[in-house]
């Protein structure tokens, strides 16, 4: 019998994936809060794994010969931040929102991981026969 670790390890893997993209883009906010008109920038972790569950997006067909299907998605559609205090200098970076965005994330990313970590130790299990 063949495993699927798709529905083994559920939803986290993706999950995973989208934490680091996610850390990357705040991380890259807070690299630029001194950098003039840089504006911040995030995306909607909900919709992007919603997006990652579903895993399917239309193909355009550009040929009549052209086989009709979907394809899995690639990354999250990036959105700007809307700051709670403009910047004379017109960047848009809140160092407090975005540290404490970055560190949750970091313990989400945590979470999943541990939850995965798991997840797998119980497949070797029951793969020896434990």
């Amino acid at each position: 019998m063949a495993i699927s670790f798709d529905k083994a390890l559920g939803i986290h893997e993706k999950a995973l994936e989208l934490r680091v993209q996610r850390a990357q883009v705040l991380a890259n906010n807070l690299a630029n809060a001194d950098t003039p008109d840089f504006k911040a920038r995030d995306f909607d972790f909900r919709a992007a794994l919603d997006q990652a569950q579903s895993n399917t997006l239309p193909l355009e067909m550009t040929n009549s010969r052209d086989i009709p299907g979907t394809g899995s998605g690639g990354n999250p559609p990036l959105l700007y931040r809307i700051p709670s205090q403009p910047s004379i200098d017109g960047n848009t970076v809140d160092t407090q929102t975005e540290l404490s965005e970055y560190t949750k994330n970091a313990m989400d990313f945590q979470a999943s991981f541990q939850f995965l970590n798991s997840r797998v130790k119980g497949l070797m299990s029951a793969i020896r026969g434990e």
